[in-house]
């Protein structure tokens, strides 16, 4: 038969907590990377906006073209946008945002420095970005004004809006103002040929001009993909190697734990193997249920092997029984056949009666060590035990108030019936039966008055074939099963049958049952 994989209590549980720790480890995991990020891009948008509010407050106080001063150029980029989404300035070195081209206007002219002069071919780039800026501005202003020239175009929508000559939105923020709002996306940006990945900030700001603009700042984020990336190596390199470490210590903590536990299987193989109840497993010196199970094995071995010797010494005490009435009827029916005139036929009907007596008593016990379950009618005691002591010589029934009992009326009365053949072989001149309720127990004793039974006897005379050295003679009709199947009997009724010495000096038999509740039968 083919062995399947993890069939071992101890690969079972080294593959469940290689698992549990694994899917603890990418929970942990990735919620240390996702809360890195979130710091990280927390960071980013905090110094993406602190450079766009720098370009902000300048722009609200006035300051603008050349003079703007502007945040570091490749780690904040910067461009400023009019309500038309044109670039009106931007940081030096900013070539595209979001793959779009940024083109950077021409500034106010101001005055050259003292001893300064610009040279014709500026001023002919000048001339010529300065026309195509104008170009474009006419290029937009006719696409937005729905066919009217730019000038005409604008002209109508200022006195649209209240001919100021400027739009104006009632979120705007006022002259001089910047907006609290500020609008977050990640983006790229390519500064002096070099395109990163950032995160913006976008908030508006209205001049003195009463003109609103919008500064777009970035902060760039290669700072929180280094750390993140760095994160994910370190997880994707120290998880499996932490899983293979969990794996190992718990296959060797299992093995180490789970050894008394193979030297209890195996010892019990060799206790199968060799029919020894005798043997014994290991009982390690811990305090734990591996120990609690050596422990409770050995119980079971001890009361197996109890069982079995009392089944063996049954069978050979049976067999002793059966064949001492078997051999004498054998010999007198050999004799009468032989010599008719000989034949003792009562001795061979009292053999007869003796084993088919003793047949029964095999029979019952057999029934009781198979677990036969007694019924659960109501018994009244004291109305079986007149009925049974009746047509018995010296027998004294005493009765105070009922006593009623829930169980089996046939097999309560082979007890008292055990009870009284019992006194009767050993009984003088009297013989008393007393029944009684006490508490939540119904008492039967039966007392004699004979030479009683020895104190260190009083336990063993309740084993199977056992007779004390006076009740020895088979004569009497004494099996030395009745006591013993009295007490089987009562312990099948959850009572108990002891021996102790009469008042009067014979034996006392005492039979305690649950008393049972309510009226009886």
């Amino acid at each position: 038969m083919r062995r399947r994989p993890f069939a071992s209590v101890r690969a079972r549980a080294t593959l469940a907590a290689t698992c549990v720790v694994a899917v603890a480890l990418l929970a942990a995991g990735t919620a240390l990377v996702l809360s890195l990020r979130a710091n990280l891009v927390g960071q980013a948008d905090t110094q993406a906006e602190s450079a766009a509010r720098r370009v902000a407050s300048q722009l609200a106080a006035g300051i603008g073209g050349d003079r703007l001063d502007w945040p570091d150029e490749e780690d904040h980029p910067v461009r400023v946008e009019d309500e038309r989404g044109r670039t009106v300035a931007a940081s030096e070195g900013l070539r595209a945002v979001d793959g779009g081209p940024v083109r950077h206007p021409r500034t106010s002219p101001a005055p050259a420095p003292t001893g300064r002069a610009t040279s014709g071919r500026v001023s002919e780039d000048s001339a010529d970005r300065e026309e195509s800026d104008d170009r474009e501005d006419r290029d937009d202003s006719e696409d937005r004004g729905g066919g009217h020239g730019g000038r005409h175009g604008g002209e109508d929508r200022d006195e649209g809006s209240g001919g100021d000559g400027k739009d104006h939105d009632d979120d705007d923020p006022a002259v001089g103002e910047i907006s609290d709002d500020v609008t977050f996306t990640a983006g790229t940006a390519t500064v002096d040929d070099e395109t990163h990945d950032y995160r913006f900030a976008a908030l508006e700001v209205t001049t003195p001009a009463d003109v609103t603009l919008t500064v777009r700042a970035g902060a760039p984020l290669a700072a929180e993909h280094a750390a993140v990336n760095t994160a994910l190596t370190t997880l994707s390199v120290g998880l499996p190697l932490l899983l293979l470490t969990v794996a190992g210590v718990t296959w060797l903590v299992t093995r180490r734990a789970l050894r008394p536990v193979e030297g209890i299987r195996a010892e019990m193989a060799a206790i199968t193997a060799s029919e020894d109840l005798a043997r014994r497993v290991p009982v390690p010196a811990t305090r734990d249920e591996v120990a609690r199970l050596a422990r409770t094995t050995n119980q079971t071995l001890a009361a197996l092997e109890k069982s079995v010797e009392r089944q063996r010494r049954f069978v050979a005490d049976a067999s002793h029984e059966l064949r001492s009435p078997l051999a004498s009827l054998r010999t007198q029916l050999e004799v009468g056949a032989a010599h008719p005139e000989l034949l003792d036929v009562d001795g061979a009907v009292e053999d007869t009666v003796r084993l088919q007596h003793l047949a029964a008593d095999l029979l019952l016990l057999a029934r009781l060590d198979a677990g036969e379950r007694p019924g659960e009618a109501l018994v009244p005691l004291d109305a079986l035990a007149r009925e049974v002591a009746r047509g018995r010589e010296h027998v004294v029934v005493e009765c105070a108030g009922e006593a009623a009992v829930a169980g089996s009326r046939g097999q309560l009365a082979r007890v008292l019936a055990n009870l009284l053949d019992n006194a009767g072989r050993h009984a003088h001149r009297r013989i008393t039966v007393s029944v009684r309720r006490e508490g939540e127990q119904a008492v039967v004793a039966v007392g004699d008055d004979g030479p009683g039974i020895p104190a260190e006897q009083r336990e063993r005379v309740f084993e199977r074939f056992v007779r004390l050295d006076d009740a020895r003679a088979r004569d009497d009709g004494g099996t030395g099963l009745g006591l013993a199947i009295a007490r089987d009997i009562a312990r099948r009724h959850g009572g108990t049958l002891t021996a102790a010495e009469a008042p009067g000096g014979g034996a006392l038999l005492t039979l305690r049952l649950p008393a049972a509740p309510g009226r009886r039968a």
